[in-house]
């Protein structure tokens, strides 16, 4: 086979270029610090870490829902902590107020302290976030919960669905309970009446009742006396129940946020293992890419040195 010199040429500059290319490939993977940076340089890890990068991104998204669901629920177990004492207090006043022989004046006294404490819990049920959403109005956040007419009755006007927020691939957790649920709702365990029937499950209601036996004068009149001690009673077995219930509320708060604790410590253990995954697939072992930097630099040299002497030569020329 005969071969003229631009054949010759041809295929030395071919060799050249080609070195060239291999040497500038590697130079990028060290300037980038990746091996695979278009889906041709090694197909399959390509199409791996694109999966990869999925479960990355919806890994990222479950952490900021985590923390946004830790958030509300904080939020709320805070004011119910607040709501909590209240009902402490209101417990306490009862007692002090369920005494035969306390004058009018003084049954007045403890009714009006009771108002005030009732005003502090209907306010702290119609609170809202740090985004003016009502925390315990279920989906109907964006009006308050309660209302009270003059008379002193409160009705919940709020969501019956309690709000919740996917936190993990197969968890959800409550962030906000409706004011049905905290406030108007008894445990499984409540105290009954003495006739056996179900206690008021409305703590507003049962505030009302103790206020309004209260407000009511008694003095020198047994049977009066008789029914605001019954009365006072029903509503000291009705805050119990209210009470207890609030503190089943708060201890479900306290144990999601333990689970969203676990989840987060559970999440960022896995973006560790991702990104030591993707690491694999797609980055650059420098080691190796600056030996074969080294050696493809020598060999684009020795292909340069070869090239310059190839190109003085011809097959015309003889000794």
């Amino acid at each position: 086979m005969r071969l003229s010199t631009n054949m010759i040429y041809q295929q030395q500059t071919n060799g050249v270029l080609n070195a060239q290319s291999s040497w500038l490939e590697v130079g990028k993977q060290l300037s980038t610090g990746k091996r695979v940076i278009n889906p041709s340089d090694d197909p399959i890890s390509a199409s791996n870490a694109v999966m990869l990068n999925q479960a990355q991104a919806q890994g990222s998204q479950y952490a900021s829902a985590r923390n946004f669901a830790s958030q509300r629920i904080s939020t709320e177990e805070n004011t119910l902590k607040q709501v909590t004492n209240l009902v402490s207090d209101a417990q306490t006043i009862l007692v002090a107020a369920n005494n035969g022989t306390l004058s009018d004046d003084d049954r007045a006294s403890y009714a009006t302290q009771l108002k005030g404490l009732r005003d502090q819990i209907l306010n702290q049920a119609n609170s809202t976030d740090g985004n003016g959403r009502y925390v315990f109005a279920g989906y109907k956040s964006d009006s308050a919960p309660f209302t009270m007419d003059d008379n002193g009755n409160v009705t919940y006007r709020g969501g019956n669905t309690a709000i919740s927020q996917q936190v993990d691939a197969n968890r959800s957790v409550i962030t906000n309970h409706t004011g049905a649920q905290v406030f108007m709702t008894l445990t499984s365990n409540a105290k009954k009446e003495p006739d056996g029937s179900e206690g008021e499950s409305n703590i507003f209601a049962t505030l009302k009742t103790a206020i309004d036996a209260l407000d009511m004068p008694v003095a020198g009149d047994e049977s009066a006396t008789t029914d605001s001690q019954t009365a006072l009673a029903k509503a000291m077995r009705g805050l119990g129940n209210s009470y207890n219930n609030i503190l089943s509320v708060r201890s479900e708060l306290g144990s999601s946020l333990t689970e969203l604790s676990s989840l987060d410590s559970l999440g960022d253990d896995r973006s560790v293992i991702m990104q030591s995954q993707m690491s694999k697939l797609v980055d650059v072992d420098y080691t190796s890419a600056i030996s074969s930097y080294t050696m493809l630099q020598a060999q684009l040299t020795a292909s340069y040195s070869t090239f310059q002497q190839m190109a003085k030569m011809s097959l015309f020329q003889h000794n």
